[in-house]
């Protein structure tokens, strides 16, 4: 598999941030309501959402794989971003593809 990122887990790779763009879109409709609040209300996206929502933000490979990694489920704003830090930590790409919020 080729990598799409090259230099060190220092650089950043033009798609630093990607990842929370696709997180953001996944949750606009609850816009600035508190996480809280929003998850009463049933704030969740399904594993199904989020691997599409990858796949039309065209990220690359490694980020792709970042995000089938999550386990199935419904997901809460804060659920997910866990999850996917917990990813990007164990693979060392937090500074090459920044974190989630």
């Amino acid at each position: 598999m080729a990598r799409e990122h090259t230099g060190t887990n220092r650089d950043r790779s033009e798609y630093y941030g990607a990842l929370q763009d696709v997180v953001d879109g996944l949750y606009a409709e609850w816009g600035d309501l508190d996480p809280t609040i929003a998850e009463a209300l049933g704030a969740k996206v399904r594993r199904l959402d989020v691997v599409l929502a990858a796949e039309a933000a065209d990220l690359p490979d490694e980020l792709l794989r970042i995000v089938t990694l999550l386990p199935p489920g419904d997901y809460t704003r804060d659920r997910l971003c866990t999850q996917l830090n917990s990813a990007i930590a164990g693979h060392a790409w937090g500074q090459v593809y920044g974190t989630v919020e």
